[in-house]
């Protein structure tokens, strides 16, 4: 097996990368790596042609708002990494999931991604794509999904 020295934990929403980023701060402590945690925005209502009843300033106020939260929440979250004494970097990137996981692999030279696993509904193709089989077929690195905890059952 190959020396794992760089991980990337992968988040398109903070409520999904707390238990990635989990994963990810425990892999880089027990092989000693360096921990990258690469946060991705694509603002499907910047496409165009479409007509929504809202203005498109609030749009844009509730896009950014969202990014600054998403970067308060992150390096909240990190800091754990931190106070272990762990290297830990940050990646901000807006636009195309894959096209910015892609470029973030090559840069750093990762060899591990955590990435959190959606469901594959509807509502999560239209937000997220097919990101995760791109990831699988289209990344350099090893891939490392994690699964969500099932909804119980009533």
């Amino acid at each position: 097996m190959e020396k794992i020295q760089k991980i990337l934990v992968v988040s398109r929403s903070t409520l999904e990368c707390r238990k990635a980023l989990h994963y990810g701060i425990t892999l880089a402590k027990q092989f000693d790596a360096e921990l990258y945690v690469l946060q991705t925005f694509y603002n499907v209502f910047g496409l165009k042609g479409w007509n929504l009843p809202i203005h498109g300033q609030m749009v844009r106020e509730g896009f950014e708002k969202m990014q600054t939260d998403t970067k308060v929440e992150i390096r909240r979250m990190i800091e754990q990494a931190k106070e272990n004494d762990l290297k830990v970097e940050v990646l901000l990137r807006e636009g195309k999931f894959i096209d910015e996981v892609s470029k973030v692999v090559e840069e750093e030279k990762i060899d591990l991604m955590v990435l959190a696993s959606h469901s594959a509904w509807r509502l999560e193709h239209f937000l997220f794509g097919r990101d995760n089989e791109d990831a699988l077929r289209k990344l350099p690195c090893s891939v490392l999904f994690v699964k969500d905890d099932p909804e119980p059952l009533e």
